[in-house]
């Protein structure tokens, strides 16, 4: 299996003995050793994985590398954070996922309003099996903890992905203080509950009611 190690906490270094990863087009930025690459169809779900995508809207640009040596990955400066899977199932957007070991199944799932609320549409991708997945966040992604003791809120702008067994329910923040202008302006909020991480970036990106 490759080995997925951070070279800094921008550049994704995997270690390669004849293996193969799967990662987002055009994020090669080095390698040495002989490498392969490989565009992928359908986000290497191959052309039912095509036609799935196409259909929800989520879309992904995978490509395949093989080979025997060090290849180094990297995407518009984002902080990359290791995620690894036991037999387990992580939710992430497309946009989010920068590379996966080359046996992880990938796919789609329905994510509801929280989609809706994001503008990443009502799709999101999921990585399962056992190996190392590599997600991209805008700074340092913080790791926080649901159990059904404790549940957790999170503003959608900040969301990057889940693992475990957790429900998300949305939720809206706006109150007649809200729309009076003396709110907090959190307009929109995901609420997860169950047993999971979740993992959640220290910036906001722009949903549908503006930036949150």
């Amino acid at each position: 299996m490759a080995q997925f190690r951070l070279q800094g906490s921008k550049v994704l270094a995997v270690d390669m003995a004849g293996d193969a990863v799967k990662a987002k087009n055009g994020s090669m930025v080095a390698y040495d050793g002989q490498m392969a690459f490989k565009k992928l169809t359908g986000g290497g779900e191959g052309i039912r994985g095509m036609v799935t995508r196409r259909l929800t809207g989520e879309q992904m640009e995978l490509m395949e590398v093989k080979g025997q040596g060090t290849c180094y990955f990297a995407d518009r400066a984002s902080v990359i954070n290791l995620v690894g899977l036991q037999a387990d199932k992580l939710y992430v957007e497309s946009s989010n996922l920068l590379a996966t070991d080359g046996g992880l199944k990938t796919g789609t799932s329905f994510t509801g309003m929280r989609g809706a609320s994001t503008g990443t549409g009502l799709f999101t991708t999921t990585v399962e099996g056992t190996g190392q997945v590599a997600v991209m966040s805008d700074g340092p992604a913080v790791v926080l903890r649901v159990t059904p003791a404790t549940p957790l809120v999170v503003d959608p702008g900040a969301y990057v992905a889940h693992t475990g067994q957790v429900q998300q329910h949305f939720q809206s923040g706006a109150t007649f203080r809200t729309l009076i202008g003396e709110g907090g302006g959190e307009g929109f909020q995901i609420r997860f509950e169950g047993d999971g991480l979740v993992y959640v970036q220290p910036s906001e990106r722009n949903t549908v009611g503006g930036q949150v």
